[in-house]
C-alpha cells in the first residue's frame, strides 16, 4: 500500500513539473505580447544586450530583425532602439549617429507617439554638447531650433512639450548671455551703434534673460555716450567752418532723439523689470535727463517677482565646478514663462543709427527713397569761366546744392516789397519783442523742475473718471516694489558716468 502511494505521489509531481514547463510564457514589457515568435525573440535579445551595455551586439540583433522581418510589428520599436543604443553609448560620433537614426524614425513613422520622443532626443543631443556662452554657440543655436520644432510640431504631447520649454529657456539663457557679452564688448570700445544693435536684439528676443535689466541699462548708457559725442562735435559757423562740424539745429535734434531713446530703455526697466537691481539706477538716470519716471503696474511686479523667484542661485560648489566643466551654468534661467518661438527681425547697427539721424533731420521714417532734382543752368554759359575745384563749400548747410548762377526769380520778395507789406494798424500784443526774447532765454537757463511720475495722481486733482481711478489702482507703489526685491546680485553697479 505504501509503495503504491509513493508511486502515485512521484507521478503527480512529474505531471505538475511537465505542465509548468509547457505553460511558461516569455513576456515582453514593451510589446505586451506573450509568444515565442522569432522576431520577438530577436527583439528581447537586443533589449537584454542593451541592458548590459553591449550596444554593438544589440545593434546587430536589431538590424537582423529589421532585415529579416520587414513586416514585423517590432520594426518601429527596433528602429527607435537602434537610435537609443547610439544615444546611450555616448561620445561625439555616437551622438551624431543617434541623431541620424532619430531623424530617420521621424521620417518613416511621423504619426507614431514615439516621434515626439525622437524629436526631444534630437534636441537633447545638441543640449548635451553646448559650451559656455563665450565659446562656440553652434550646438546652443541648433538646440534652440530643435526644441522649437518639438513645441510647434507636437503640441498634443503636453508632457514632452513642457520638458522642451524648460530646456529651451535654459538654452536661450546661454544665447542671451552671449549677446550681452558682445554688446558690452562693443560698449567698452565706444562702438555705440554696434553695441546698440546687439542689445536691442537681445531685449526683444530674450525677455526672460536673467540680466535683462543690465542689458537695458547698458543700452541707455550707449545712447548717453552718443549724446556726449554729439555735444563734443563742433557746431558749424559760416565765418569759420570746421571739418566734421554739425549744424546747430541738426545737433539739437540729434541730442533730443538720443535722449528719447535712452529714456525709453530706462523706462522699460521700471515698467517690465521693476523687481530687478537696475530699477533705482534707471530712475536716477531719468531724473538726470529730465524725463518723466513711469510707475509699474501690480501685474508687472507680480510677473517679475515670479520670474526672479523661479531662478536657482548657484552654490559655491556649482561655481567651482563651472570652472572645469565644459557645459554652461544654467541655474539662473527662468523656470516660468513662455520662451520665444519666433525670432524677431534683427537690428542692424547702420540701420538704427540712420533712422535716428533721419528723425533728427525731420525726415519721416517711412521715406527711404532717394529723390532727384534737375538743376537748370548747371552748364556754364558762353564766355563764363569754368567752376574751380578748390572752391570752399559752406559747411553750415551740408545738404545744400552748389551755388549756381541762375536768373533772378520774378516772384522773389524785395526789401522794399517787404517794407510795403507791413501792417499799418497797432502792434500785435503777442509779437515776440527783444525784451520778451531775453526773458525767455533767462527762463530757459533756469534748472528744470523735477520730473513727475507718469500715471501718478497729482494733488488737488478732482473729478477723476472711473477708468482713470481703476488705472491708478492697478499701479504698484514703491512699497510693493521694494518688498518684492530679492537680495542684490553681485555685478557692475556703475558702468560709465555721464
Amino acid at each position: 500500500m505504501s509503495r503504491r502511494f509513493s508511486l502515485v505521489a512521484v507521478l503527480g509531481m512529474f505531471l505538475m513539473i511537465t505542465a509548468a514547463c509547457t505553460n511558461k510564457k516569455a513576456v515582453n514589457p514593451l510589446a505586451n505580447v506573450g509568444s515565442k515568435q522569432p522576431d520577438k525573440v530577436l527583439f528581447d535579445k537586443a533589449m537584454d544586450a542593451m541592458k548590459h551595455n553591449r550596444f554593438d551586439v544589440a545593434r546587430m540583433t536589431l538590424q537582423t530583425l529589421i532585415n529579416t522581418y520587414p513586416d514585423s510589428e517590432f520594426i518601429a520599436r527596433a528602429k527607435l532602439a537602434v537610435g537609443d543604443s547610439w544615444y546611450a553609448e555616448g561620445g561625439t560620433a555616437s551622438l551624431a549617429q543617434a541623431e541620424q537614426e532619430y531623424r530617420d524614425f521621424e521620417t518613416f513613422f511621423p504619426n507614431m507617439p514615439e516621434a515626439a520622443e525622437a524629436q526631444l532626443k534630437i534636441a537633447n543631443i545638441q543640449y548635451q554638447q553646448m559650451e559656455k556662452s563665450d565659446r562656440d554657440y553652434t550646438h546652443a543655436k541648433r538646440a534652440e531650433d530643435e526644441y522649437r520644432n518639438l513645441i510647434m510640431q507636437y503640441p498634443d504631447n503636453p508632457k514632452l512639450v513642457k520638458e522642451g520649454k524648460e530646456r529651451l529657456l535654459e538654452v536661450q539663457e546661454v544665447l542671451a548671455d552671449r549677446e550681452f557679452g558682445i554688446g558690452r564688448f562693443y560698449f567698452y570700445r565706444l562702438s555705440y551703434p554696434a553695441s546698440i544693435a546687439r542689445l536691442k536684439t537681445l531685449v526683444e528676443k530674450y525677455p526672460l534673460y536673467s540680466r535683462a535689466d543690465e542689458a537695458l541699462y547698458l543700452l541707455g548708457q550707449n545712447y548717453e555716450g552718443q549724446i556726449a559725442q554729439m555735444r563734443a562735435r563742433p557746431t558749424c559757423v559760416k565765418t569759420s567752418p570746421q571739418r566734421g562740424c554739425v549744424p546747430e539745429q541738426v545737433k539739437a535734434n540729434m541730442i533730443e532723439e538720443l535722449t528719447k531713446e535712452a529714456a525709453g530703455a530706462y523706462s522699460q526697466i521700471i515698467t517690465r523689470y521693476p523687481v530687478m537691481d537696475r530699477g533705482d539706477d534707471a530712475k536716477k538716470r531719468l531724473a538726470t535727463l529730465h524725463q518723466p519716471i513711469p510707475r509699474p503696474t501690480k501685474a508687472a511686479v507680480a510677473q517679475n517677482r515670479a520670474e526672479e523667484e523661479s531662478r536657482r542661485e548657484s552654490t559655491p560648489l556649482d561655481l567651482a565646478l563651472s570652472l572645469v566643466k565644459k557645459g554652461p551654468n544654467v541655474d539662473l534661467a527662468a523656470k516660468v514663462g513662455d520662451p520665444t518661438l519666433v525670432d524677431p527681425t534683427p537690428v542692424a547697427a547702420n540701420q538704427d543709427a540712420g533712422a535716428t539721424a533721419m528723425r533728427a533731420m525731420g525726415i519721416p521714417s517711412g521715406e527711404h527713397g532717394v529723390s532727384g532734382e534737375i538743376v537748370k543752368g548747371g552748364v556754364p554759359a558762353a564766355n563764363e569761366p569754368a567752376p574751380r575745384s578748390d572752391t570752399t563749400a559752406d559747411n553750415s548747410q551740408p545738404f545744400a546744392r552748389p551755388n549756381t548762377v541762375t536768373a533772378p526769380d520774378p516772384n522773389e520778395l524785395k526789401p522794399s516789397d517787404v517794407a510795403g507789406m507791413k501792417p499799418s494798424g497797432p502792434p500785435d500784443p503777442n509779437e515776440l519783442t527783444p525784451v520778451a526774447a531775453a526773458q525767455n532765454a533767462i527762463a530757459a537757463s533756469q534748472p528744470a523742475p523735477p520730473p513727475v511720475q507718469v500715471n501718478e495722481i497729482q494733488q488737488g486733482q478732482a473729478g477723476l473718471s472711473s477708468s482713470a481711478a481703476s488705472a491708478s489702482s492697478s499701479l504698484a507703489s514703491d512699497k510693493d516694489v521694494s518688498s518684492s526685491k530679492k537680495k542684490k546680485k553681485k555685478g557692475l553697479k556703475k558702468i560709465m558716468p555721464f
